[in-house]
This record gives C-alpha cells, sequence and structure tokens, in this order.
C-alpha cells in the first residue's frame, strides 16, 4: 500500500500514474513543486520514493526543483539513493533465481534502473551533498546500503566523503 498524500499530484507519482501526473501539470504547471501537507514531499520526491524513472524524467522536464526538501530535509536523491527491492521483487528473484538465472537478471536489470534514477537526477543538478535532519546526505545512504554502484557515481559528482552526520558512535565500535 504505501503513503497516502493530501496532494493528488504526490499520490499519482508515488503510484506511477503517468496519465494523471500528466493531467495536474497540464492543469497547472506550477503542481510539479506542490509540496504534500503531511510530510512536505513533492511529485519529484514522492516518484523516486519508488523509483518511477519516467514521472521523475517528466517531472525534471517540466523545471521540478530537484533540490526541494520535504521536513525531513531530504531531497529526491536522498530518496533514490535509498530505494530497495519490494518483496514482490525479491520473491521473483527467489523464485526464478534457479530457472536459467531469469531471478538474477531481474535483480541486475532492478538495481540498473536504480543507478539510471540516480544519474537523472545529477545531472539535473540534484546537490549531492544535501543534509537532511538527521545529517546524512546521499552518500551516507549509498554506503548503508552497501550499494556499490551508486556510491562511484556519487563521488563523481563530488559528494564529500567527509562530511560526518548527527549518528554518534560508542568507543570501539
Amino acid at each position: 500500500m504505501g503513503i497516502l498524500y493530501s496532494e493528488p499530484i504526490c499520490q499519482a507519482a508515488y503510484q506511477n500514474n503517468f496519465g494523471e501526473v500528466w493531467r495536474w501539470v497540464r492543469e497547472d504547471n506550477n503542481y510539479v513543486n506542490i509540496q504534500d501537507s503531511f510530510n512536505g514531499d513533492t511529485p519529484l520526491i514522492c516518484a523516486c520514493r519508488r523509483g518511477h524513472l519516467k514521472i521523475v524524467s517528466f517531472l525534471l522536464r517540466r523545471n521540478a526543483d530537484v533540490n526541494a526538501k520535504n521536513q525531513k530535509e531530504r531531497t529526491c536523491l536522498h530518496y533514490a539513493v535509498r530505494k530497495r527491492f519490494t518483496f514482490i521483487d525479491y520473491l521473483l528473484i527467489v523464485i526464478l533465481m534457479p530457472v536459467l538465472l531469469i531471478g538474477y537478471f531481474l535483480m541486475v536489470s532492478k538495481t540498473k534502473q536504480n543507478e539510471n534514477l540516480v544519474k537523472l537526477l545529477l545531472r539535473a543538478g540534484a546537490d549531492v551533498n544535501a543534509v537532511d535532519s538527521a545529517g546524512c546526505t546521499a552518500l551516507h545512504y549509498a554506503c548503508e546500503m552497501k550499494n556499490q554502484n551508486i556510491v562511484p557515481l556519487l563521488l563523481d559528482a563530488q559528494a564529500d566523503p567527509m562530511l560526518k552526520n548527527k549518528v554518534r558512535w560508542a568507543e570501539g565500535e
């Protein structure tokens, strides 16, 4: 099910309903940067939460603010980097893995889709060093996820590996 948004365009972007997103933007282009009243997500952030590349690309072409922040101070790049496989993705991978490596290719495809989403946002000018309310950047989340494909992309885009977040580690950890 996921998140319920108060703004219809945000809900449409989250649910990958391109026709509905297009309809709202056609009505008024200002909808591309509208923020949901509950958590401050923009349609671009909503689409990035779920990895909807077509909607992200469309919103960026309509000049969506790639550096807009929600109430947690996160940008769309924070969510694009944190995008994980869905339960259905995992299930299909596990079931199809023994069948001619179809599961493996599905996993590679999903990972590549996430990589393309991050590349698209970086090309659009996403602030690679934007910090959220926990002091984390996209690089922090990519490292936390052990994403070996995304980390080099962020570093190539000048992500600062020296930025510290607000997490305090105990002695010896």
